[in-house]
């Protein structure tokens, strides 16, 4: 061996026994772990979740917040959805790498706070700074007592979802109606002038008024076509002159309260705005009443048969252009997007506000936002807020596009106009309720919509409802007084009272 190399030998030697001389006077163990070439010792944080549709999008998130923090770096791991409060819990309590935040969907939270599983979160003014975009149902979804025990992350909802092609068509062959009309009457002017019944001058009076057809008027009018209430879209279809291609006008998923819920989500209260008051229920009254009984009758005018609906029949079949309107979820936008670029979907489409059932019943959608935790067991709160604050103030679309995300951070700019129709309904929605007593309500809920929709009594089903929602709260037994009845009355889009 050459001389170089024993000194180098003799070197490495040197550096390893006065390594083992500091180690030996920090009173560490040679055994454990350690950075290695000057990397900085940082604090784990560990985020779990459920959604592989997450993985990539976090990952770079991860990346990124690893390299910019000085003092913290994350581990990302997905788990199973199946028990998943329970398997924090677990890990939380007997093991070693447990999550310092987890994702879950916000109407779990009291469980997972009672559970002490959810601690408030630092800082709660970074929530309700007005620059940070948060509206008040994703606030609300993460209040509890008073409290905000989480940070709203991302959302889902559903809006009103039209063929923007059916209706521009619509609206030309109705303004080229009008075209038609004026230049009839400028023509039979024409005539009249020739035989001397009106001046001239009038007749070319008459000519000038003909209608011009451009897209902008076509944008305005379209605009005006738009439903405004439930009645509107009745109204439409009464005078729509419909390509073969289309099988019915308004269309949904009558089986699913998510869909449903909009009938009377402006009117029914469980919980209160937080959903987490159990006092304030109030589900039987003459609103909800005249409401189901709007949403039963509509059954006159869309045969929709509960045994052959689906939401994703529902949504195949706007994709296929046989239904002008329907009710759907932000997740139609990506499947309208692919069908299109698959050469599956030739129009355009659009996404509205829900609109009202008519001029005196408003509507309100429900909304379900999943939430950023911070457990409370962690040795390491702040860190691991300051890494949810972190994955808040995301303000581009990434997450939407390496997720199909929606984030619940209003400030996001989304290039698709359809994204920002569902992110301004989720602001005016309804937070599912965390109340763990009424959790299987929704259930409850979407039987009593199946019978209204078959034709039971309302009043009755209501009234029935209510009572047992309270008993499931207070285990006592309660009788509703007896409300009128409905008497709202749908006549060919028509309210008459």
């Amino acid at each position: 061996m050459k001389i170089r190399y024993r000194l180098l030998g003799a070197v490495l030697i040197l550096a390893l026994l006065l390594a083992a001389f500091y180690y030996a006077k920090s009173g560490q163990k040679l055994t454990e772990e350690r950075p290695i070439f000057g990397a900085n010792n940082k604090i784990t944080i560990r985020l779990w979740y459920t959604d592989e549709a997450l993985t990539d999008y976090l990952t770079s998130r991860a990346v990124e917040f690893n390299n910019s923090s000085r003092k913290s770096r994350v581990e990302l791991e997905c788990v199973s959805g199946l028990e998943y409060l329970e398997a924090i819990g677990k890990a939380s309590i007997e093991e070693e790498n447990y999550p310092d935040v987890f994702i879950m969907t916000h109407d779990s939270l009291e469980k997972a706070y009672l559970a002490g599983l959810a601690s408030e979160v630092e800082n709660p003014e970074f929530l309700t700074d007005e620059q940070n975009g948060y509206s008040d149902a994703a606030l609300n979804a993460v209040s509890y007592k008073g409290n905000y025990i989480a940070y709203p992350y991302y959302f889902e909802t559903s809006s009103l979802l039209y063929n923007k092609t059916y209706l521009e068509n619509e609206v030309k062959s109705r303004l080229q109606a009008a075209v038609d009309a004026a230049e009839g009457e400028a023509a039979q002017a024409e005539i009249d002038a020739a035989e001397g019944d009106i001046e001239e001058g009038d007749a070319e009076a008459a000519e000038n008024e003909v209608i011009e057809l451009d897209e902008a008027q076509v944008q305005a009018e379209l605009e005006n076509i738009l439903p405004k209430t439930i009645e509107d879209i009745l109204a439409f279809a009464n005078e729509y002159t419909a390509p073969d291609t289309v099988e019915s006008v308004f269309q949904w998923d009558v089986t699913d309260i998510f869909y449903n819920f909009f009938f009377v989500g402006n009117y029914l209260n469980l919980g209160g705005t937080a959903g987490d008051d159990a006092s304030q229920i109030d589900v039987y009254n003459e609103n909800t009443i005249n409401c189901m009984s709007f949403y039963q009758q509509l059954n006159q005018f869309f045969a929709i048969d509960e045994d052959a609906v689906s939401y994703d029949k529902v949504l195949q079949d706007f994709i296929d252009g046989k239904t002008v309107f329907t009710v759907a979820t932000s997740d139609a936008v990506a499947k309208i997007e692919a069908a299109k670029e698959e050469g599956k979907c030739s129009f355009e489409y659009g996404v509205t506000p829900m609109p009202a059932l008519n001029e005196q019943y408003a509507t309100r959608t429900m909304s379900v936002t999943d939430c950023l935790v911070i457990n409370s067991f962690s040795e390491h709160i702040s860190e691991a807020n300051t890494f949810a604050k972190f994955l808040c103030s995301e303000d581009t679309e990434d997450m939407y596009t390496m997720s199909g995300k929606l984030a619940a951070n209003s400030r996001v700019n989304y290039s698709n106009g359809s994204l920002a129709s569902y992110v301004s309904v989720y602001g005016n929605s309804v937070p599912m309720p965390k109340l763990m007593e009424t959790s299987n309500f929704w259930v409850l809920l979407e039987i009593a919509f199946a019978n209204i929709w078959d034709g039971s009594d309302v009043n009755e089903t209501l009234r029935e409802l209510s009572e047992n929602v309270k008993l499931q709260i207070t285990g006592e037994e309660v009788h509703e007084e007896v409300l009128p009845d409905a008497t709202v009355i749908i006549t060919d889009g028509q309210e008459e009272e």
